[in-house]
């Protein structure tokens, strides 16, 4: 995908809340130089007004329109919990993908997303992957429109 490398993947991470799993993720994509600290705040207040959880285990938090001047590049983050982290009262997100986007890569990037985790199995499969290289390799694996 290019937008997304080994330091930006936490593999392992204990179960937290949702709001410490969102700033994980944000934080990964400061670290990842892919958005300002801002961001994050905009992830969070982006989860008040709409859930991010899209199934199979699978979160994707991410800002909203007027946070559009704190992403510098577009980037992914993902966050592992193998034990989870209750997202809504009956779901429960094992994997956490922090998304930026420029423009509307915001569109492509979770079309590849929904491709690559719409089979439950294949999402379980990497909310237990032992590699960031899984990960990765799995995502960049997906089908993409010409």
């Amino acid at each position: 995908m290019g937008i997304l490398d080994k330091s930006m993947v936490r593999l392992g991470v204990p179960s937290t809340t949702k709001e410490d799993a969102i700033r994980l993720a944000g934080e990964l994509l400061v670290a990842g130089n892919r958005v300002t600290a801002g961001y994050i705040d905009g992830m969070l207040a982006r989860e008040k007004t709409m859930s991010t959880y899209i199934g199979n285990g699978v979160a994707i938090p991410h800002g909203q329109f007027d946070d559009k001047d704190s992403i510098l590049q577009t980037g992914i983050s993902v966050v592992q919990f193998p034990d989870g982290v209750v997202w809504n009262d009956d779901e429960t997100a094992y994997l956490v993908f922090g998304i930026a986007a420029t423009n509307d890569e915001h569109i492509d990037i979770l079309t590849n997303l929904a491709e690559v985790l719409e089979d439950p199995d294949d999402a379980m499969r990497l909310a237990h992957a032992a590699t960031a290289e899984e990960i990765i390799d799995a995502l960049n694996q997906a089908p993409q429109e010409a």
